[in-house]
């Protein structure tokens, strides 16, 4: 499987991240971005909006998730530091997750974290529908994924 990093915002509830059920998957590093915190993401595949998007190509590199709120997710980018390989996801592909926000408005084309993480490591070759398995919205999502075409 995929070398993962996933790079919390402190301020993150793991209680409510989709990401929770995955902390046992031997290949997912979980790292929390505490005060301080600076991570080299150099030849990471960092997922980001308005990039140029993810495809088979780009398979063989590390992924990085930044998992945040979208409203905290500009301070968390802050701890990046080398050079990256900035990737976003197809946009035709919704997300399932309902959206609750009352202090912003989450861009078009967000997925949850859960989700982000699927469809990347699906177009990276690796179709681990497990990834989804305590996921709530999962049954949902799949049928959204396959409308799409994926």
């Amino acid at each position: 499987m995929y070398p993962v990093t996933v790079i919390r915002h402190p301020k993150e509830r793991i209680s409510k991240c989709s990401l929770k059920a995955l902390h046992d998957r031997d290949f997912i590093m979980f790292l929390k971005a505490t005060k301080g915190f600076v991570f080299d993401a150099t030849n990471y595949i960092t997922l980001s909006m308005g990039a140029p998007t993810l495809s088979l190509q780009d398979a063989g590199n590390p992924v990085l998730l930044l998992d945040s709120t979208w409203r905290l997710l500009e301070p968390l980018t802050k701890c990046i530091t080398g050079k990256p390989i900035y990737r976003t996801l197809p946009s035709e592909i919704g997300t399932a997750y309902p959206r609750v926000s009352k202090i912003s408005e989450d861009p078009l084309g967000g997925l949850a974290s859960i989700e982000a993480l699927y469809i990347a490591l699906k177009i990276l070759g690796e179709d681990d529908v497990s990834l989804l398995q305590d996921y709530h919205w999962r049954d949902e999502f799949l049928a959204k994924v396959e409308r799409a075409g994926w």
